[in-house]
């Protein structure tokens, strides 16, 4: 009988964060950069020109008909070097939840890139260990950016989620080189040839000063941090204090407390003690063993390497489970 014929197998735990779903995280990250795209729209104002070097009324009508439209959550949020100079260094990350009013391809592509390989990742690592690492290659990505600024490379600001979902990518081809995927929408390649060629146009541009319009040194950040991450197998969640402690705790079992039997009394002169009942399935076992099938179908998917302690943990106990039941 396969996993999904088992009327017990359930994805969702039994709570929010205990239940979240394999992609569940990436959804928010979406949403959560549709949210503040539109915040930008809603809060652009347009920029009085200066008309004071204008000589003839024809080019005053052109100011006028083209004034710029800038945004205060732009302004506040995106990637000004100048800025993260003088303390401002919560750009290094908020640059990455932003996107270009003037142009929704921008936000368009770096999020359906984020929904088809984020998902994945995310189901291999955990939603917290993704979400830390989505994190960690933005903020890597900025000051990739903050090189190439003070190197002369870029002139202005950055704002997009270019640089984490670069390293997304890499991450997945990392794990999948051999996937295919669908170049300009209708050329089949293996993701690993994809990777080549994006990271090539990148550091082609940053090697030749080209600008572009492109961070691209944001995008070998992200990708740069993605691959050391894959080679070291880094985990970003042990780095945090007490964590370890934490998940141990977790993954040993609970303690049960059991009433005291009541004493046996001596069966009267003549009279046969009946038998005790024979042991009713517990549900626990129930809960155990569908546990451990979701387990078995993340280890035939992403490998056993993937695992954490706690589904270690898991599954140790269903083979003492499965030890006495045949003993």
């Amino acid at each position: 009988m396969g996993i999904y014929d088992r009327d017990y197998y359930r994805r969702e735990g039994p709570s929010f964060l205990g239940g979240i779903e394999y992609g569940r995280v990436c959804m928010w990250i979406i949403g959560v950069n549709v949210a503040m795209y539109l915040l930008q729209l809603a809060t652009q104002t347009p920029v009085a020109p200066n008309l004071d070097r204008v000589d003839d009324e024809e080019s005053a009508i052109q100011a006028i008909q083209y004034m710029p439209e800038v945004s205060p959550v732009t302004n506040w949020l995106d990637l000004n070097v100048p800025a993260v100079l003088h303390g401002q260094v919560w750009r290094l990350l908020t640059h990455a939840f932003l996107h270009d009013p003037t142009s929704p391809w921008h936000i368009i592509w770096n999020m359906l890139i984020l929904f088809w390989f984020g998902r994945d990742i995310e189901g291999m690592y955990g939603w917290r260990e993704f979400l830390v690492f989505y994190l960690v290659s933005a903020l890597v990505g900025g000051l990739a950016f903050c090189i190439g600024y003070l190197s002369n490379i870029y002139r202005g600001p950055a704002l997009g989620a270019s640089g984490a979902v670069t390293a997304v990518v890499m991450l997945c081809a990392c794990h999948f080189p051999t996937r295919i995927i669908y170049m300009f929408m209708f050329l089949p390649v293996p993701i690993w040839i994809f990777v080549v060629i994006t990271v090539a146009q990148d550091l082609f541009s940053v090697v030749g000063r080209v600008n572009n319009g492109v961070a691209s040194a944001a995008h070998l950040g992200g990708a740069a941090f993605a691959f050391v991450y894959y080679r070291q197998q880094f985990r970003l969640l042990s780095l945090f204090p007490g964590r370890k402690t934490v998940q141990r705790r977790r993954s040993q079992p609970r303690l049960r407390v059991y009433r005291e039997l009541e004493e046996e009394r001596p069966a009267a002169v003549g009279v046969t003690a009946a038998p005790p009942p024979p042991p009713q399935g517990r549900p626990d076992d129930e809960q155990l063993e569908a546990k451990m099938d979701a387990i078995l179908e993340k280890i035939s998917r992403f490998g056993k390497e993937n695992l954490t302690d706690s589904e270690r943990e898991v599954l140790r106990l269903a083979a003492e489970a499965i030890k006495r039941r045949r003993s």
